[in-house]
């Protein structure tokens, strides 16, 4: 799919005056320090609208919105025990994936058009798929590979070969370390060495770290620490917030600021998500965001430094500027906080023999409404009990890019006359041409700054009106009714926070 990456400017001035607002400043050079900007509850709302406009990604972020589909690897001992939450007492030797090929896995998910791949290399029954130091409940204690089995190795080693990046899913929660007394004891937090050397531990860390941590904040670390120092560079480290089954007198409080402070030393290029400063949940786990899905939200700062939601989770509307004054009486920032759509391709998360994948057609319904949608795609694809993707879910993989690339074939814009006013964008194909899909982009180094904007297409001697929306982002794909024949087309930008920077104003004729 051909995706281009024409900049155009519209001056803030004229654009202003397009969308009936007072003129801003242009907008500021990228700065990787404007990533949150405190606000109080004496703001006011032209505030809020002026520190959202200058709100930055950093260049990870950046990077990160524009792998579009990323995977979730489901894998470990509810493979199989048939659990979605395991119970941390299982068997280790119930882990046999006696035909792992994580080549497999790899090849699949590259030729599904797939960017990044996470392991749940521990979920929360606390079986861990690498030899760890700090706990008895994993692989190692399987016979399978005569216990010397290692998936988290073979894991990064095949995304790597085959040009994905590799992200890890650790669990705060570990139903393992409740039954062991660690996890949930109420132990004070106090100054922790990592890594913590254990008898017989040959390391000699180049670095040690002084952190403030629970028992079990401390176990999480040195598990932390194990993962990102012995396999190499890791691209996503991805958290949720749960607490498990225990009982809900028993909850542990998560030392956030020093797991935080751990993976921005240790892999200072990777995303922390989606209980993280750099990605956010998108609050549902049907794969499906928002209409108007803003990178810039209100945050609160809770729990040892937690980025949290200042409105719920799962707001209809988490950045508009109702929502930045709905969320001033509680948020600490506006902060650049990504969307993440996660959606498992079966009804499980785990790999469930009597369950199918999803269609293309809902595939590709999802990927519209989250790709297209200013977000990042999060498709859960789980290896089964061989240690292999079932062949029908390969095969649906293959056949959701083929859909994806018909959807959206060669950009008519690529290569046309365009010209750039304040505040629109016009191209000329040159002749007439049908077109059924657009897609826009900003310039998120600039920030997110388009309100609204409509698409038009310049028809019998005028320009009509052939669709309008809200936000853009870094990704808006319009999908038009039915196919307009035109020559020339334009969008124009009717509402904005400050200087409008487009990237991306793509044409295309869906072949479906």
């Amino acid at each position: 799919m051909a995706v281009s990456r024409r900049v155009f400017v519209a001056s803030a001035a004229v654009l202003a005056a397009t969308a009936g607002m007072t003129a801003p400043a242009l907008a500021a050079p990228p700065d990787p320090r404007r990533g949150r900007i405190p606000v109080g509850p004496d703001d006011s709302p032209e505030d809020l609208v002026r520190k959202a406009s200058q709100v930055r990604p950093t260049a990870g972020q950046i990077a990160w919105q524009r792998l579009e589909r990323t995977a979730f690897l489901h894998f470990g001992v509810n493979t199989f025990t048939g659990l979605e939450w395991g119970t941390g007492d299982e068997d280790p030797d119930v882990f046999q994936p006696v035909g792992l090929d994580t080549d497999q896995w790899a090849r699949a998910l590259r030729d599904g058009g797939f960017k990044l791949a996470i392991l749940t290399v521990k979920h929360h029954d606390g079986f861990v798929l690498h030899p760890s130091r700090y706990t008895g409940h994993t692989v190692a204690s399987s016979t399978w590979r005569n216990g010397r089995g290692d998936v988290l190795r073979d894991f990064a080693d095949s995304m790597r070969r085959h040009g994905l990046k590799v992200g890890v899913y650790i669990s705060p929660a570990d139903e393992n370390q409740y039954l062991h007394g660690v996890y949930a004891n109420g132990s004070a937090r106090a100054d922790r060495t990592i890594p913590t050397l254990v008898d017989g531990d040959d390391r000699t860390p180049p670095r040690s770290y002084t952190l403030p941590a629970t028992d079990y904040g401390a176990h999480m670390l040195n598990q932390l620490y194990e993962v990102l120092t012995e396999y190499g560079p890791v691209d996503e480290v991805w958290f949720d917030g749960a607490q498990g089954h225990i009982p809900p007198d028993k909850v542990e409080k998560y030392d956030w600021d020093s797991w935080y402070a751990l993976v921005r030393s240790l892999a200072p290029d990777a995303v922390v998500a989606v209980t993280g400063p750099d990605v956010r949940w998108v609050g549902n786990e049907g794969g499906l965001a928002r209409e108007d899905e803003w990178s810039v939200v209100p945050v609160q700062e809770k729990d040892y430094g937690r980025t949290d939601y200042a409105l719920s989770y799962d707001a209809p509307d988490m950045g508009s500027r109702d929502a930045l004054v709905a969320a001033r009486p509680v948020a600490d920032y506006l902060q650049w906080w990504p969307a993440e759509c996660d959606v498992s391709i079966r009804d499980g998360w785990f790999y469930h023999a009597d369950q199918q994948p999803k269609s293309v057609e809902q595939l590709t319904d999802i990927y519209f409404r989250s790709v297209g949608r200013n977000s990042v795609l999060l498709l859960n694809i789980p290896p089964d009990t061989e240690g292999l993707l079932p062949a029908v879910d390969v095969t649906r993989l293959r056949e959701f890019r083929e859909r994806i690339d018909r959807e959206l074939p060669e950009d008519l814009a690529h290569g046309a006359r365009t010209s750039a006013t304040p505040g629109r964008v016009t191209v000329d194909l040159g002749r007439e041409r049908e077109v059924d899909r657009v897609r826009l982009a900003e310039d998120i180094r600039y920030g997110q700054q388009v309100e609204s904007f409509v698409v038009e297409a310049y028809r019998d001697g005028g320009w009509s009106e052939v669709a309008r929306a809200g936000v853009v982002g870094a990704s808006r794909i319009l999908l038009l009714p039915g196919a307009v024949r035109a020559r020339r087309w334009r969008v124009r930008v009717t509402g904005a926070r400050g200087a409008v920077r487009i990237a991306e104003f793509g044409l295309y004729r869906s072949r479906v």
